[in-house]
């Protein structure tokens, strides 16, 4: 193995120095935080704790923190790993600063709906160590947000021909990987499956109906709804639960409706379906 390591730093460095700025920096501080956590505890300062994050204690800046926050070298590894494909893959469709709020949005949002899930568990168990020993941290959120922008963009790409796996599957396969390991007892807490969860879901919240692009805001696309996370055999109850929610947060203002628009004007509007195509990469072409 030790002959591969100079070749493996080698690819890395050189994949590493083709990034942006914000890829460089937020590798860059996962692995100082990483450094310092031999010194000091970094997930109880910088990760969220449930019974600090809200008042009396308010420690709000835990919500930007915690995903730069590692202890265990794999932990870092997946870390610059998952902020380097993002770099690779997105950051050239959206620009870096959209990478660096799409960043911001899902590790906030993941942050404060896990805090609040935890404080609701404490509510109906009255457990304090659901407020005070639990702590969300590290790459995850992160994760999960990133695998639903790929399913967005790539998501037809087979990663796997044996068993055939599509990049669609990945948000689902990410989390059951994390509920295995934490079945096995390599993770202490629930804290990475629910931050990996509402990564995936806030993610999934901004891209569908707040990212901004060139042709509006959002993707109503059919292959991109919420449905299409699940199996085939789930998808209409999935979608009816779903439509129910949508119409509930625009009717009280939470959301607003969206509308589909068609340039019929434009020859590349035209899309002909013929037999044996996938209907979700027509309509991305």
């Amino acid at each position: 193995m030790n002959r591969y390591l100079p070749v493996a730093r080698q690819h890395f460095l050189s994949a590493l120095a083709s990034t942006s700025v914000v890829v460089k920096s937020i590798c860059a501080t996962v692995i100082l935080l990483y450094l310092l956590s031999w010194a000091a505890n970094t997930p109880y300062l910088l990760g969220v704790t449930p019974g600090f994050l809200f008042p009396p204690n308010f420690w709000v800046w835990t919500l930007l923190t915690h995903a730069v926050v590692e202890q265990h070298i794999v932990g870092v590894a997946v870390n610059i790993a998952t902020v380097m494909v993002a770099g690779r893959l997105l950051e050239p469709l959206w620009g870096a600063l959209e990478l660096l709020i799409f960043f911001a949005v899902v590790n906030v949002a993941a942050g404060l709906l896990s805090g609040l899930s935890y404080l609701l568990t404490y509510a109906a168990t009255f457990d304090l160590d659901y407020l005070f020993a639990v702590r969300v941290y590290g790459a995850p959120a992160f994760l999960g947000g990133v695998l639903v922008a790929l399913k967005q963009t790539a998501g037809d790409t087979t990663v796997l021909r044996v068993p055939q796996v599509r990049l669609k599957a990945a948000p689902a396969l990410a989390l059951l990987a994390i509920a295995v390991l934490r079945l096995a007892g390599l993770l202490d807490t629930l804290a990475p499956l629910a931050a990996c969860g509402y990564g995936a879901l806030s993610g999934w919240v901004y891209l569908r109906f707040y990212q901004r692009h060139p042709r509006g805001r959002g993707d109503m696309s059919d292959h991109f709804a919420f449905a299409s996370f699940f199996p085939e055999a789930l998808q209409p109850a999935v979608g009816f639960a779903a439509g129910l929610v949508h119409a509930a947060l625009v009717k009280i203002k939470v959301c607003r409706k969206m509308v589909k628009r068609y340039d019929v004007g434009a020859p590349s509007s035209i899309t002909i379906s013929l037999p044996g195509t996938d209907p979700q990469d027509a309509e991305r072409r």
